[in-house]
């Protein structure tokens, strides 16, 4: 699963569900005070659901990927 670290605005989505992920594959980019965060993931899985889109305000510790 993949948490916001900060509130911030969704710049890119590189994932669908069904997607096969491998550790450390960049699934979001999320832009906080002017800077953008990349988001990556911490064990190889399955995309079971993407809870964001682009243009998205997300808050601090909000699930944007589950994986299965």
């Amino acid at each position: 699963m993949i948490v916001s670290p900060m509130p911030g605005l969704v710049k890119q989505v590189t994932c669908q569900v069904g997607d096969m992920v491998a550790e450390g594959q960049e699934l979001c980019v999320i832009e906080a005070m002017k800077m953008q965060n990349s988001l990556t993931v911490a064990a190889s899985g399955k995309v079971k659901a993407v809870n964001i889109k682009v243009g998205q305000t997300v808050d601090e510790e909000e699930i944007l990927v589950e994986l299965e």
